[in-house]
């Protein structure tokens, strides 16, 4: 409690009008795809969004290949599988409730107000992307059935670890019966979509199961990441595959830690409180020292809020405004991008 006394005297205060500013999609304030702005070169995937083992990358501080990055992100993962939620928790002050509750009631699943029916509660198919524990999707499912009353929303929770996935399996049980059927589970990366398999096979398969199946291009209403992209080993090729399997009109939404640069006292603090404080505990509460310290330098290394909204439209989406929505100062963002209707 002390901890958050101090830094909301750091801090501006929440509630003002600037730290949780929803960013609505306007044609007047839109950012149209650089790679759209050539027809030429439209189709083109540059190739640094092409996914190689071999291509340097980072794993926090350290420099390794994609492919190395891929095995021990996937340790880390798996090592703190069963203490995901408390690692957050510590990582966030416990902020990352009220950051998810706010991000899922941004997107308001199960209501869309431009279908052209008379009835907004169209059926939709939400792709939650490294959403293994089942935060975000049992939320988009919570919010579409019961608040929103639409059962014909359905949630693939998609990892690339099955330890993360066994986790959210476990805990979907709770679920009411009506959300557990709309609810499914299916390992894979997020920089190829073109081979998934169901959970329950995840264990006894290889990559070369004849039962994988691809997410098909232009199927998915709205796609999610929340607190994952940042592990991913080539974000530019993740952010095409989201691209590809979107519909038209179909919406990226990503929350993950981002930079408080804006307001020097309270980076200060933050950095020390993440370096200093983050590794210890998890030594003394998980006995992972290293997987926490992983994870702080991940979000030191992740780009600003304005380089990924340039990602994001460098991979083909349109973004509204900033393209982007801080919370809390910056320490996490939500982003958003919409797949342009042809």
């Amino acid at each position: 409690m002390a901890a958050r006394t101090l830094l909301r005297r750091a801090l501006p205060s929440m509630r003002s009008s600037s730290s949780l500013r929803q960013v609505p999609f306007s044609s007047s304030t839109l950012l149209q795809s650089r790679a759209a702005s050539s027809s030429s070169s439209s189709s083109a995937i540059p190739d640094y969004a092409i996914p190689d083992p071999s291509r340097p990358t980072h794993f926090g501080y350290e420099t390794v290949t994609e492919a190395e990055k891929i095995e021990r992100v996937a340790g880390v993962f798996t090592s703190v599988a069963e203490s995901y939620d408390r690692m957050n928790d510590l990582m966030s002050f416990g902020w990352h409730r009220i950051w998810k509750d706010h991000f899922v009631a941004s997107l308001n699943p199960g209501f869309s107000p431009l279908t052209s029916g008379p009835d907004p509660r169209a059926p939709q198919h939400i792709l939650d992307i490294a959403g293994g524990t089942g935060d975000i999707g049992f939320r988009m499912l919570h919010t579409a059935h019961t608040l929103n009353g639409n059962p014909d929303v359905r949630v693939t929770i998609s990892d690339i670890n099955p330890a993360m996935l066994t986790v959210g399996k476990q805990r979907s049980t709770l679920l009411p019966a009506s959300q557990q059927a709309a609810l499914s589970f299916v390992e894979a990366n997020a920089e190829d979509l073109t081979k998934t398999k169901p959970l329950s096979s995840t264990s006894t398969t290889s990559e070369t199961n004849p039962h994988t199946s691809a997410i098909p291009s232009n199927s998915i209403d709205l796609y999610t990441v929340a607190f994952g992209i940042r592990n991913f080993s080539n974000i530019p090729a993740a952010l095409r595959e989201a691209h590809r399997v979107l519909k038209p009109g179909g919406v990226f939404a990503c929350l993950e830690f981002s930079k408080v640069d804006k307001h020097p006292l309270f980076n200060t603090l933050y950095k020390s409180w993440s370096f200093g404080a983050i590794p210890l505990i998890g030594q003394l509460v998980a006995g992972d020292r290293d997987s926490y310290q992983y994870l702080v330098e991940s979000i030191e290394r992740f780009p600003s809020q304005e380089a990924f909204r340039d990602m994001i439209v460098d991979a083909g989406f349109v973004v509204g405004g900033d393209g982007f929505e801080d919370l809390t100062g910056g320490v996490a963002a939500i982003h958003k991008g919409m797949k342009p209707r042809v």
